[in-house]
């Protein structure tokens, strides 16, 4: 800590500056575009989460590539996910 500074004072660095923008459509695997994603905390029963990451790694997808897919499968069964663009 630089001298004559208190614990509670800020050390006197300017801020970092903020992250550019990320674009909204990316170019993902196989050059198919994808939109932005937005980031969510889900807590989980563990057991619940060392299944879906079992059932996941038989499909070969990531656990997170997998909830994803779930979710979409249910929103379009019960008609509730508009078409994609």
């Amino acid at each position: 800590m630089p001298e004559g500074l208190r614990p509670d004072q800020p050390s006197g660095d300017p801020p970092a500056p903020p992250d550019p923008p990320s674009p909204p459509v990316t170019e993902g695997r196989a050059g198919r575009n994808r939109r932005e994603r937005k980031a969510m905390l889900l807590r989980l029963d563990p057991d619940l989460h060392d299944a879906l990451a079992r059932w996941a790694a038989d499909e070969l997808r990531s656990t997170n590539a997998h909830v994803e897919f779930l979710l979409r499968r249910a929103l379009t069964q019960s008609g509730r996910l508009p078409p994609r663009p």
